[in-house]
């Protein structure tokens, strides 16, 4: 099972215990191991808490035996944008932090890709609607000839993603709601708190 964070982003269901999600998803099946991707945020002036919340859930994460987090990057930098619905009078051009994750979908790609190539799977599962998927998810079923499903997260669908997968179905917020961590866990660095607002 692959995940991506960016499956996350802005749900109320971000404390999310892949495992058990994995589970439930999954009921007739063994899962063998959990690969997550993502990237270590940096702290913005707009949220200087960010990082610390993305650390948590991290820490949370480390506590599922066969899961492994696999980094990317993220990058910060200022851009002068157009206004979608500027004013009558004012600027129609303004700076923002335009912040783009960079590498995760690179690096599932990859690991999909080894992990076939090296048979770790019979069949491997992606919480993803990136279509950038579509050309490793075929490599993998077409060259060497095994499944790869995706649970689609988002609420619009990729056409091209669910032509090349084996099975393609979009998540039930029930499920979500039904994967969270605890909202107090520990590890052996101390306890772990869920974010205020996660």
């Amino acid at each position: 099972m692959v995940l991506n964070y960016g499956a996350l982003k802005g749900t109320p269901y971000r404390w999310l215990d892949i495992a058990t999600l994995c589970t439930l998803l999954l009921p007739n099946h063994a899962i063998h191991r959990i690969r997550y991707f993502t990237a270590r945020i940096q702290p913005l002036p707009n949220d200087p808490s960010k990082a610390q919340r993305q650390q948590a859930y991290l820490r949370a994460l480390q506590t599922i035996p066969h899961l492994t987090i696999h980094y990317g990057r993220y990058l910060a930098r200022r851009a002068r944008m157009p206004l979608v619905n500027p004013p009558a009078t004012g600027p129609r051009i303004v700076e923002v932090w335009r912040v783009e994750e960079k590498g995760s979908d690179v690096n599932l790609a990859i690991y999909l890709l080894l992990d076939g190539f090296q048979r770790d799977y019979e069949q491997a599962v992606v919480i993803s609607n990136d279509s950038d998927l579509v050309e490793p998810i075929r490599v993998v079923r077409k060259h060497l000839g095994l499944s790869v499903g995706v649970f689609n997260p988002h609420p619009n669908t990729s056409h091209a993603l669910r032509q090349v997968t084996s099975f393609y179905r979009p998540f039930r917020e029930g499920v979500l709601r039904a994967s969270q961590f605890p909202p107090v866990l520990q590890d052996a660095h101390g306890i772990i708190t869920k974010p205020r607002g996660w």
